[in-house]
């Protein structure tokens, strides 16, 4: 048993409850009931399908609206609900109550969400349900209350409560073969899947910090500071969603472009996408195939950089991507310690921003160079399924339904690492860090 405990760290349990997750839900797509036609599909189809969802990716081979039931849809909710908020979530709750929350459920689910200690971990969970709780409603309301005028009100209801289940989440499931393509303009379609995206990628942290912050200016008490992490995950949020959205418009407003039309089309069309890429969320209301090859590539940048910690997006992260700019800014200045808003940032946390950028290059890089090889695809477009799968976005130029068997299993892999995390899955294969006897002397070598 003790040997059991030291090899199941909080990273392999991590890893473990996603891989065992995924299988579930593959074994219930598969069934007869949950395919409108009644039949059984492929395990290889529904692995893929269950990894997205409880990866909160989007990527699909088959269109959920048409082929999958309602007892399949709602399957493929309760997958991005979970994966999205994080199972950990329900575990640590379900301990708190029955009184079992073991110091083993409190350190993987610190792991597992960013801004959670040790002391506040059952305070945590429940303002990350009472979070998911507020927005997912709102939206579900919002969005009902626009597909009532097209659709019966219980179908409209229906189709309200899964988008913004997986919006929230930023899962980028739909119920609509064309995702959100038939209201490009509509500005309460817009504007509701902006607000419920952003908040689900921002994080639970932010959210809790900013929630804070508000309400220490309008009961007048004392004022509080928003934290170093916020003013990052903020900043950097909405500096690459308005720098998306101007580069998107400038390159696709001319004659055949994604977004070419009148100004309102471009300016709702080229935000709406910058948004679903910063925030990993995967909806779209123009053919992403059809963009050029300029916004293809600034959209996989964004998908890359991601979303923010502790949140239900992927990607990097947006203060990852912070500390980097910010390092650079002051090595090239020749200076040692590295600040941002007028606060030192710990060298700790500058090598782990290094650390996870350069292992998601690697995996980005060795998953593109594979699917060159099985995949009968433009580079351009194959480059930006992988960034979207490890970015767990959901975005495609396409290709996903004509994937080959490596292809889909490769796809799938890479979901399931976007969403644990590249550190994450090296922690878990290395094990616990056993204490170095020695240490070497220095040497010395040249770089640059």
């Amino acid at each position: 048993m003790r040997r059991l405990d030291h090899m199941m760290t909080p990273a392999r349990s991590l890893a473990l409850g996603f891989v065992l997750l995924t299988l579930a839900g593959a074994a219930l797509l598969c069934l007869p009931v949950s395919s409108a036609a009644g039949t059984w599909q492929s395990f290889v189809d529904a692995l893929f399908i269950s990894s997205s969802a409880i990866t909160t990716t989007g990527l699909v081979v088959v269109d959920p609206g048409s082929y999958y039931s309602v007892f399949g849809q709602v399957v493929i909710l309760i997958l991005f609900q979970v994966g999205g908020l994080g199972y950990m979530v329900f575990i640590v709750m379900a301990a708190r109550i029955v009184g079992r929350l073991s110091v083993a459920n409190r350190i993987t689910f610190q792991e597992s969400m960013a801004g959670a200690y040790m002391g506040n971990v059952a305070r945590f969970a429940l303002k990350v349900l009472l979070y998911a709780a507020i927005f997912e409603s709102l939206g579900a309301i919002l969005y009902a209350i626009r597909w009532a005028r097209e659709f019966p009100v219980g179908w409209a209801i229906y189709l309200g409560i899964f988008h913004s289940v997986s919006g929230f989440c930023t899962a980028g499931f739909g119920l609509f073969s064309d995702s959100m393509s038939r209201w490009p303009t509509d500005p309460l379609m817009n504007m509701t899947t902006a607000l419920v995206t952003v908040a689900g990628g921002i994080g639970f942290f932010v959210l809790d910090d900013t929630e804070f912050f508000v309400r220490s200016i309008f009961r007048k008490a004392r004022f509080k500071r928003i934290s170093l992490h916020s003013k990052m995950a903020w900043a950097v949020s909405l500096a690459l969603m308005l720098a998306g959205t101007a580069f998107i418009y400038l390159v696709e407003r001319g004659p055949g472009g994604a977004c070419a039309g009148s100004v309102g089309y471009g300016l709702w069309t080229s935000s709406f996408q910058a948004i679903s890429a910063s925030s990993t969320t995967g909806f779209n209301t123009v053919n992403i195939g059809a963009m050029t090859q300029a916004s293809l590539l600034a959209m996989t940048i964004l998908m890359f950089i991601g979303a923010s910690p502790g949140g239900t997006g992927g990607g990097i992260k947006t203060t990852t991507f912070g500390v980097i700019l910010a390092t650079l800014w002051r090595l090239f200045g020749r200076r040692q310690d590295i600040y941002a808003f007028r606060k030192r940032v710990p060298k700790q946390v500058v090598t782990s921003a290094f650390v996870i950028t350069l292992s998601s290059l690697a995996v980005l890089t060795l998953v593109t160079l594979v699917l060159t090889v099985t995949e009968r695809a433009p580079f351009m477009n194959i480059l930006f399924e992988v960034s979207s799968a490890l970015g767990t976005v959901g975005l495609s130029a396409g290709i996903t339904p004509g994937l080959s068997l490596t292809g889909k299993l490769l796809i799938s892999a890479t979901m399931l690492m976007g969403r644990i995390g590249p550190l994450a899955i090296g922690f878990s294969l290395m094990g616990k860090p056993e204490p170095e006897p020695y240490r070497f002397t220095e040497g010395e070598i040249y770089v640059g």
